[in-house]
């Protein structure tokens, strides 16, 4: 940006870009890569909140990092990894609203005792947390049930979700952003994953 550079001349390394990068090489499973993803799987762990949550980067907020690792750790299918994804999964769990959804507002990012609270639910915070539960291994949990009845009930007639709030940061604690796109491919991605997974509700 020409006019401010918002204390921010480059960007850190985050856990939900990091996990972008270990779940691509841990797909392609090539030798070489090992010592790799073995120094990335060691910073994500270090990154790891106390209540099992991570930092979102290019989404609000640690709903986002949370999703974004455990698709990460989940691709490695190690089983040393197990009780980190578990924590992940319980804090996901934990912050679920009372209408089924999940929603987080911008403000943890200047307050994390607000990660992963918001005053209401959100087509894409929702995909993700399913997503990430998914992940996590959780195929059968009565929040995952609830979470993809959620999106359901919330589909519009065109078939597409509502975005009325910032999704992600432009800079945290500047300025942030609506990514349009956010509210649409990841309902649809956590619906699909739902179905291919065999994870329907009992009757």
């Amino acid at each position: 940006i020409p006019f401010a550079d918002h204390k921010a001349l480059l960007d850190p390394p985050t856990a939900d870009v990091t996990g972008r990068v270990v779940a691509f090489l841990a797909h392609l499973a090539r030798p070489r890569d090992r010592d790799v993803l073995r120094r990335a799987v060691a910073y994500l762990l270090r990154e790891q909140e106390s209540s099992g949550a991570w930092f979102g980067r290019w989404g609000t907020n640690y709903i986002y990092g949370t999703w974004s690792v455990l698709m990460a750790l989940a691709e490695l299918n190690d089983p040393s990894l197990k009780p980190t994804m578990e924590r992940a999964a319980y804090w996901l769990r934990a912050v679920q609203q009372s209408d089924g959804g999940w929603g987080e507002s911008n403000d943890s990012y200047g307050d994390p005792g607000l990660a992963g609270v918001g005053q209401t639910s959100t087509a894409a915070q929702t995909a993700w947390a399913c997503l990430g539960l998914m992940a996590a291994g959780d195929r059968d949990s009565v929040a995952l049930h609830r979470g993809i009845a959620w999106l359901q009930a919330h589909q519009e007639g065109d078939g597409c979700w509502q975005a009325p709030f910032f999704n992600a940061p432009g800079f945290p604690k500047v300025f942030y952003l609506i990514y349009h796109g956010y509210a649409f491919y990841f309902p649809l991605w956590a619906l699909a994953r739902y179905r291919n997974l065999g994870c329907m509700a009992h009757e």
